[in-house]
């Protein structure tokens, strides 16, 4: 692949590359918990993603605005973003998981003017404290709630044809918000060129999406997966989406996989590990999958070779960040090394360095890096300039990994460069988890870092130290637990709990996070947990 394949006009609308296939095509089937199920075509979805940018114009938000979306795995959540995308209006994606206290560091940080949200979690966003000076709009999903705009009410009255706005390639299209170790999340700007970028990337040289397939990548709205891949990689090569609203649950994916004819899947290694302990999968008939892409953590080998041998299938992996696309992975035709996290997308610009952002020889372990001029990489981090400068070694920009490639240009997996947690695919920052903790009145002290799980890859660990008065018991775990899931985003909350009487700091006096998570992996090996 060239470079100049990547590169976007100077004038363009990602939304265009959905245009191109206004058809009668299903674009999306839905199907809920309870088992009902809708259809959508792709003209039905272009017409009510024409009548939603219709609503938000009409209301006076305009190109280079920006709106919050906070909406589950339902269709309205592509024509949200379609109709927002094709006015100029950037947004701002929020999970459905977040607290109050998340969403009004994303508004009044990222200056939303509105925020669209599905019905049930408007609570959180009345129940926000601080002032929210950017905030002039508020619109429910899906229900009508008082106090807010219904967006079902907004469309019907508006005309289901709209001109795009006259975007440049470089407009903001995303700001979407990831944790560090430490401060607030950031906010990684992406543009309508990075869309362009991404598209002649992944769907086509990692999910070997085609216009017949039916497609069903599970990520759920509010992260910068569901962009990758169920938004913009289904979407914008016309093919047939699933989305499923409903907890998960292995035998139902299956189920699903069967009944849909699904041809693509692209999920977490989490969901891939948990399907191959169901003792019935060999039942279940998958002909029709000729893909299965995975991203958001390393695969085992054993989920590997269980998928090899009862459906015949490769399971490829895939390597990206929040702050790029696919950047190394299992390319369409390339040979699988199980273990390998695959190769790069474009040779020169993604490779090892080492801290001064210099290229490391072969069998070297040193820092995954993209060089700066990739299409496909952020902009900046919003308003935090120094947060991206932190990150950049000479003209690489690094992701925060660790790696080293073989001789044949395969990368390595070796662990994370700072303190992230990446748990089921859920990109965790420890310093959040902290804060939150230490909220309560039992906490004196604590430490978050990684612990490795067999299933879910790593979970958050909290080592706490207690108030002179407190006593640790599982009750208290539990009540820490649950205060964690209150505040905070719930995928957040510490699965495991230690109490202890002090925690290993530097002379500086700060928390040796790297001392305790090499704890969890020795922990983690004499339990038989590879690592």
């Amino acid at each position: 692949m060239e470079l100049r394949e990547l590169i976007a006009p100077e004038n363009y609308n990602l939304t265009s590359e959905i245009e191109k296939h206004d058809s009668d095509q299903v674009a999306l089937h839905w199907e809920n918990e309870a088992g009902e199920k809708r259809n959508i075509t792709y003209h039905q979805l272009i017409q009510k993603g024409n009548q939603f940018a219709n609503a938000l114009t009409g209301l006076g938000l305009k190109k280079g605005d920006k709106i919050m979306v906070i909406v589950p795995r339902i269709i309205d959540a592509y024509i949200i973003y379609f109709g927002a995308l094709k006015a100029g209006i950037a947004v701002i994606p929020g999970s459905e998981l977040l607290r109050s206290v998340d969403i009004g560091v994303r508004i009044n940080q990222g200056e939303a003017r509105a925020i669209v949200a599905y019905h049930p979690f408007t609570a959180q966003v009345d129940s926000i404290i601080e002032a929210l000076p950017s905030l002039q709009y508020k619109i429910s999903v899906g229900g009508e709630i008082p106090g807010w705009l219904s967006m079902q009410r907004l469309m019907c009255k508006a005309s289901p044809q709209f001109s795009a706005a006259e975007t440049r390639s470089e407009d903001m299209a995303f700001l979407t918000y990831t944790s560090g170790t430490s401060g607030t999340p950031k906010g990684v700007v992406h543009s309508h060129s990075w869309a362009y970028a991404h598209l002649r990337i992944a769907p086509k040289r990692w999910l070997n999406i085609h216009e017949e397939d039916t497609v069903w990548a599970t990520a759920a709205p509010g992260w910068q997966k569901w962009v990758w891949s169920p938004f913009l990689s289904v979407l914008g090569k016309g093919a047939t989406g699933i989305v499923y609203f409903g907890r998960f649950d292995p035998e139902k994916q299956l189920q699903l996989l069967q009944n849909y004819k699904v041809n693509v899947l692209c999920c977490t290694p989490t969901e891939y590990r948990l399907m191959a302990k169901v003792d019935t999968l060999g039942q279940y008939d998958l002909a029709s999958l000729h893909t299965a892409a995975s991203a958001g953590e390393a695969l085992n080998r054993g989920v590997i070779d269980t998928f090899k041998k009862t459906f015949d299938i490769e399971l490829r992996d895939g390597y990206g960040q929040t702050e790029s696309t696919l950047l190394i992975g299992t390319m369409v035709g390339s040979d699988i090394r199980p273990g390998s996290m695959g190769q790069p997308i474009i040779d020169d610009f993604i490779t090892i360095v080492d801290e001064n952002g210099d290229p490391v020889p072969e069998s070297v372990e040193g820092n995954i890096a993209v060089r700066r001029d990739f299409p496909a990489l952020l902009r900046t981090y919003y308003k935090q300039p120094e947060r991206y400068d932190a990150a950049v070694r000479g003209n690489f920009f690094l992701t925060g990994d660790r790696a080293l490639k073989d001789k044949d240009n395969y990368f390595w997996f070796r662990g994370r460069r700072d303190d992230v947690i990446i748990s089921s695919g859920y990109t965790i920052g420890p310093v959040e988890v902290e804060d939150t903790l230490l909220k309560h009145d039992a906490v004196k002290d604590c430490a978050v870092v990684a612990s490795p799980h067999p299933i879910r890859g790593n979970i958050v660990k909290a080592f706490i130290i207690l108030k002179e008065n407190d006593t640790g018991s599982r009750a208290l775990i539990d009540e820490l637990q649950s205060f964690v899931k209150t505040e905070t985003a719930p995928y957040k909350y510490p699965r495991a709990i230690e109490f202890v009487t002090d925690l290993p700091k530097t002379a500086s006096g700060k928390i040796k996070r790297s001392a305790l998570r090499e704890l969890e992996i020795e922990r983690a090996r004499e339990n038989g947990i590879k690592v």
